[in-house]
């Protein structure tokens, strides 16, 4: 029985009744507040990851686990103070590409796994590709009720987000598919939810997997609510005046970093083969 129906039974006059559908209201858990649910954990398919030649979990060592780590350490730098730089939701980091296939995926994923592997922080991997939900796909999870739900307000974060068996990774996936996706990613319930993501948990990095920004507006749509951006450029394939273009969308953004995908060179060190790094900072 409701409380409201528990007040009717109790047969309060209708002033008193006003006083219980207020309380009612206003202590109903918003869609930016994390309640705790006891969804039961994900489980992360290992063999998988290993087939398309990923990084796993609990991979401490070898060449990939090497290359994110070096990918990783200026975003943790930045995102928690210790770059130098006043950084404006600088633990949100958005991972895209100039064009479909680039590896923007592949990369997202093995940030976010690398970065669950810290001591003292913890990640939660959002795919915000609601077109063509790669990360929701790879993990298992399209299909469920995600970022777009939310910001419908169909469910709270704390419905849609999924805990993994990793201990430090959540997942929130795209959610369904909607004609006008990006007027949500651009709308103020975005730029809330962004805030709450940003401000909550101060252990937290967000990884967004987004859409390749010269296939739709809803890469640099989000590019405006994050603080550090990872632009993925498939080496030998992507022409260079196409990721000057892809580069010039992102000039409004802070910190902009690039990795070198499927690569046969190797930089700095001879056995950082597959991946290469290089930071650029378009802000002061």
């Amino acid at each position: 029985m409701s409380t409201i129906e528990k007040a009717l039974e109790k047969g309060l006059d209708e002033a008193a009744l006003d006083e219980v559908r207020e309380e009612v209201e206003t202590s109903a858990p918003s869609p930016t507040q994390y309640v705790p649910t006891g969804k039961p954990q994900i489980q992360i398919d290992v063999d998988r990851l290993r087939e398309l030649g990923m990084l796993e979990p609990d991979a401490a060592h070898g060449q990939l686990a090497e290359e994110f780590r070096i990918i990783k350490r200026p975003i943790l730098t930045n995102a928690f103070g210790q770059g130098g730089q006043q950084i404006q939701n600088a633990n949100l980091v958005l991972v895209t590409s100039s064009l479909p296939g680039e590896g923007k995926t592949f990369t997202a994923v093995n940030l976010a796994l690398s970065i669950a592997a810290e001591r003292d922080k913890t990640v939660l991997l959002v795919d915000a590709d609601v077109v063509k939900p790669s990360t929701s796909q790879l993990l298992g999870v399209d299909g469920r009720a995600g970022l777009i739900d939310i910001l419908e307000r169909r469910v709270t974060v704390a419905d849609a987000l999924l805990r993994t068996d990793i201990p430090k990774l959540t997942v929130l996936p795209a959610g369904r598919r909607h004609p006008h996706a990006t007027e949500l990613l651009a709308s103020e319930e975005m730029n809330r939810l962004a805030q709450e993501m940003s401000r909550r948990y101060p252990d937290r990095v967000i990884v967004f997997d987004s859409p390749p920004l010269l296939a739709t507006t809803q890469a640099s749509v989000l590019a405006a609510h994050v603080g550090q951006v990872l632009l993925v450029v498939e080496a030998e394939a992507t022409p260079q005046y196409i990721v000057k273009e892809a580069a010039a969308m992102l000039a409004d953004c802070q910190v902009v970093g690039c990795v070198l995908n499927k690569t046969n060179q190797g930089f700095g060190l001879g056995y950082y083969a597959y991946y290469g790094y290089k930071y650029y900072n378009y802000g002061e």
